[in-house]
């Protein structure tokens, strides 16, 4: 069996109590940074495990081995915040395990995603999450777009859009310091011109 399971994108008390049993259950735990998993599971208390690296770089040399323990073993996936696969590693791997008929369960809890979109105040009906920008180009959809971006690319890709284009920012989500701002694109760029934490654009089209 493999378990997909959605860890804290912030506050750690989000954490859901099946997945604290499902990783208390787990043979082997698949991680993007083994060392932030290793310092969650010691904050609940899970015995430690064997754990397998993996990253976006590695994920298509190690599907096969990790499939092969998933036929016997308990594996399973974490990334380092959120729920696995959206703009991090996993993809690969379950597409695979589906083809090869592995069995797949999801264990979901938080997502800055929609943690992010419920937030915002934008219509929420229809929306695209286009993950971190390649590049700094634009793509935008009728609806509600988001977009991930990291403090050190944030104001090159604001300087993208159009200065008065009306957007959403969620800047540290469930953490102490979140903050949800709205403005337009010129504001911004003097409101996080020294930008800190992890970043969730929004804007509506």
């Amino acid at each position: 069996m493999l378990y997909l399971i959605a860890t804290p994108i912030g506050n750690l008390k989000d954490i859901t109590l099946r997945a604290i049993e499902t990783l208390k259950e787990a043979d082997v735990i698949l991680a993007e940074d083994t060392r932030h998993t290793g310092l969650l599971l010691k904050h609940f208390e899970i015995p430690h495990k064997p754990m397998i690296s993996l990253y976006d770089e590695v994920e298509t040399a190690k599907t096969q081995d990790i499939l092969e323990s998933a036929k016997h073993l308990k594996v399973v996936l974490v990334s380092d915040a959120g729920t696995p696969l959206i703009s991090d590693p996993g993809y690969k791997l379950v597409r695979e395990a589906i083809k090869q008929e592995v069995k797949v369960e999801v264990v979901p809890g938080p997502s800055a995603v929609l943690a992010a979109l419920v937030l915002s105040g934008l219509p929420p009906d229809k929306f695209t999450f286009w993950g971190f920008p390649l590049k700094n180009k634009i793509r935008e959809a009728e609806g509600t777009n988001i977009y991930f971006v990291s403090p050190h690319k944030l104001l090159k890709f604001l300087k993208v859009l159009k200065e008065d284009k009306e957007i959403v920012i969620c800047r540290e989500m469930t953490k102490i310091y979140e903050e949800r701002w709205q403005g337009k694109v010129c504001e911004a760029l003097v409101k996080f011109k020294k930008p800190r934490g992890e970043f969730v654009l929004l804007w509506h089209n």
